[in-house]
């Protein structure tokens, strides 16, 4: 190995030549070559670690190009796997690069992940996330997750030495249509970018232990007014007794979350008083963009006065998003178990649009 390669690195006293050693010694799955998985991949493969694997079954569309920055136009219709190998040999030709030219499935995940140190998720649907999870909780491996909403990232670290899985913070899958991924829902190029890179950091905070990873918080980044917020979470240690994989991800349990169209709302609130909307983004965020009819708890505090509620009412809980909405519902239904409780799909970005369209 060039001592220089990674001298910038070397050079920092709390990582220094130990810290190099762990990530040229270190084995690393990215689950997804995309807008997520692309940053991830070129970072890590860059910073020097030993072995990169990469789980990618898709080929290169135009509709790529303007967030997974890997991939050129003369790349349309190849396979991601064969261009990002190519791609990240020419990087860095001392990495150990492993191609699974594949789609994860319960039939696989546990033979593939088995022989990596850390995992990251870099996926856009709710069923290979859950079943991530589940292998991770089995093989007693940590995985970084990283997800986008609109102009929001969402990243953490799951099952890290025993700290809370990603059924800690949402037990159960919703409904599998109520949230579209980056196809359906569109996102701005640079956003997976950005996400992306902190998920690489939080892989080289795992693996050399250089500061606190994102165990047991999730951190949320709105990248329309650059701000960032965490949010934490509790371990529930059932949700890391597991020993098989569920038969199939693909069926969504429509009773534990339940969501309503922003339309649904606005008509069950002309027919009736009897509701709360409860706008859990955080107080800066609900002061330069606040809902008139809502009332703000932030989703920090929401367990703390959750008693300002009023449980005779239906709760309709609404974020930026439609994402942190989902952990109020948890959160009211643990509390008030026969207490109407629903999440606002899409949050105030939807929510803000609809009414510029009107």
């Amino acid at each position: 190995m060039n001592t220089n390669r990674y001298i910038r690195q070397t050079s920092l006293k709390e990582f220094g030549q130990k810290s190099q050693d762990l990530l040229l010694k270190s084995s690393v799955l990215v689950v997804g070559a995309g807008g997520l998985g692309i940053p991830v991949l070129q970072y890590l493969n860059a910073m020097g670690i030993g072995t990169l694997g990469i789980v990618e079954g898709d080929k290169v569309e135009i509709t790529n190009l303007q967030r997974q920055v890997i991939y050129c136009e003369k790349d349309i219709g190849k396979a991601k796997l064969e261009v990002a190998l190519e791609q990240l040999k020419s990087q860095n030709s001392g990495t150990t690069l492993i191609g699974h030219d594949t789609f994860l499935t319960p039939d696989n995940a546990l033979t593939i992940l088995a022989d990596y140190d850390v995992i990251v998720d870099a996926t856009d649907n709710f069923p290979t996330r859950y079943l991530i999870n589940d292998a991770c909780v089995i093989l007693d491996k940590p995985f970084v997750y990283g997800a986008l909403h609109g102009f929001e990232g969402h990243i953490s670290v799951f099952n890290y030495k025993g700290g809370p899985s990603y059924r800690c913070l949402f037990p159960v899958p919703p409904e599998d249509s109520s949230i579209p991924n980056c196809n359906d829902n569109g996102v701005l190029g640079v956003i997976p970018g950005i996400v992306g890179t902190l998920q690489a950091l939080e892989a080289v905070k795992c693996i050399t232990a250089i500061d606190e990873v994102l165990s047991g918080k999730l951190l949320i980044y709105n990248g329309l007014n650059q701000s960032f917020y965490k949010l934490g979470f509790q371990l529930e240690p059932q949700n890391l007794v597991r020993s098989s994989l569920e038969s199939s991800y693909e069926i969504p349990n429509c009773d534990f979350i339940s969501e309503v169209s922003i339309e649904a709302f606005h008509k069950i609130k002309n027919k009736s008083n009897s509701w709360q909307l409860i706008d859990v983004r955080t107080k800066e965020e609900f002061t330069l963009d606040p809902l008139k009819e809502a009332i703000n708890i932030p989703l920090s505090d929401l367990e703390i006065q959750i008693h300002k509620l009023k449980p005779q009412q239906s709760l309709y809980f609404i974020c930026q998003s439609g994402i942190r909405s989902l952990k109020a519902v948890s959160i009211a239904r643990n509390q008030y178990p026969d207490c109407e409780s629903h999440s606002i799909m899409g949050g105030v970005n939807l929510w803000n649009s609809l009414i510029k369209s009107t």
